[in-house]
């Protein structure tokens, strides 16, 4: 497994080994030992959850407060997605910058979001399978977020009117946050 570190401290890519003949292919999609092992990631995950996008659709960007907060581990199953990740420690040098990550199903790439990061994607392809592991179980009083669009973030989704719920629409902007982490 290849582990690259982001630009922002705790966001890891972890690229694993894919194995391919006429057949198809074959790769290890999680193990608990290996990302211990090789990125230092030792999360208890709780609750994998599964996403079916068309191409256009925004999700994000979300989070949850303490003490629901959630690590998460993101990936591909089919098509691609822009991911895109937003350092919301208050502490933090990065406090309000973001990174992201081109995740394709034939890469099988994946991406660690440790807890004080607001999280979303952008689908590229129709039918994207987009697959979380949690580190907590999902607790609604406790969702949070940032607007997609916010001018500070500064983010290029890479398209001009995504598809967004109206839920999204209406998220805080990060002047307007009172950070939790």
């Amino acid at each position: 497994m290849e582990v690259i570190q982001h630009p922002i401290n705790g966001v890891i890519e972890l690229v694993p080994r894919v194995f391919g003949d006429a057949r198809g292919t074959f790769f290890e999609s999680f193990s608990a030992r290996l990302l211990a092992d090789k990125a230092g990631i030792e999360e208890n995950w709780v609750q994998d959850n599964q996403s079916i996008s068309a191409a256009g659709v925004l999700r994000g960007l979300h989070f949850q407060r303490p003490p629901y907060a959630q690590a998460k581990l993101v990936r591909v199953a089919r098509g691609r997605a822009l991911d895109v990740v937003v350092d919301i420690r208050r502490d933090s040098p990065t406090f309000g910058r973001h990174t992201s990550t081109l995740l394709t199903a034939e890469r099988a790439n994946m991406l660690y979001v440790p807890v004080g990061f607001a999280h979303g994607f952008l689908a590229l392809d129709d039918d994207t399978i987009f697959l979380y592991k949690c580190s907590d179980y999902y607790h609604p009083a406790s969702e949070g977020g940032l607007l997609w669009n916010d001018l500070d973030l500064a983010i290029d989704w890479g398209v001009g009117t995504p598809n967004v719920s109206p839920k999204d629409e209406i998220l805080p902007r990060l002047s307007e946050l009172d950070s939790p982490f």
